[in-house]
């Protein structure tokens, strides 16, 4: 469980978070969408410990993350893009971050076959395409075993068969019962994954709760729709 209670956050003039609070369950996964600039990337560099809140609180299953950096081995994250040394190859960046970490971590082998990744892994990441550096991303991002997953845009740029194989692991440790956090503007894959959703809006949460009950509120058949009709909403209040 992940708590952020009265979250605020402000770069010089301008305020990014008011007071936000959200829930996030175990064993399910969380679609954080909204438009442009409410928060969602704010909110997320703060949950991994990039940047620090002006007040408020993050609690992991009841531990402030401010008590313990710790906590953040428990997570694993996978960027947009990611920024590797471009003469590296995949299985360096593995030895340097069991360094860093100062653990063994385990490649999900899996995983790797199932992206057709295993002749990628030697190669330096310059000569990689878009493509199989989000595969990487994805790969480097289990490496610990994390409890929490943290995932911004996962499936960009990846095929419509790797896009699979993604969304499934995804599923899969959810059903291990991690803790899944996903952003992306591929509505379809939000709501093919989410189990929740948290609606941000000029720094607060103006909904969170199941995909079901925010299409029930909404009126509307699919995720966009209701994220559109939430942004409407916003706009005329």
């Amino acid at each position: 469980m992940i708590e952020v209670t009265q979250l605020e956050k402000r770069f010089g003039a301008l305020q990014v978070l008011r007071g936000l609070d959200l829930n996030i369950g175990s064993g399910r996964v969380t679609a954080v969408v909204g438009p442009n600039g409410a928060g969602k990337t704010t909110l997320i560099k703060i949950i991994l410990g990039l940047t620090r809140a002006d007040s408020g609180s993050i609690y992991i299953d009841g531990k402030s993350i401010d008590a313990d950096d710790d906590y953040r081995s428990r997570i694993g994250y996978m960027p947009q893009i990611g920024r590797f040394p471009e003469n590296l190859s995949a299985l360096d960046l593995m030895a340097l971050l069991r360094d860093l970490r100062g653990a063994e971590g385990s490649v999900d082998e899996e995983l790797v076959d199932r992206l057709r990744l295993g002749g990628e892994l030697r190669k330096p990441i310059r000569t990689l395409s878009g493509g199989t550096r989000q595969k990487v991303n994805a790969v480097l991002a289990l490496l610990f075993r994390p409890d929490i997953l943290i995932l911004d845009e996962p499936t960009v740029g990846l095929d419509p068969i790797s896009s699979g194989i993604v969304k499934d692991k995804i599923l899969a440790e959810r059903g291990a019962g991690r803790t899944v956090v996903l952003t992306s503007h591929i509505m379809s894959d939000l709501e093919e994954l989410a189990d929740d959703v948290a609606f941000l809006a000029d720094g607060q949460i103006r909904y969170a709760g199941t995909l079901f009950d925010l299409k029930r509120i909404t009126r509307q058949n699919n995720l966009e729709r209701a994220v559109a009709a939430m942004m409407t909403w916003e706009k005329a209040a």
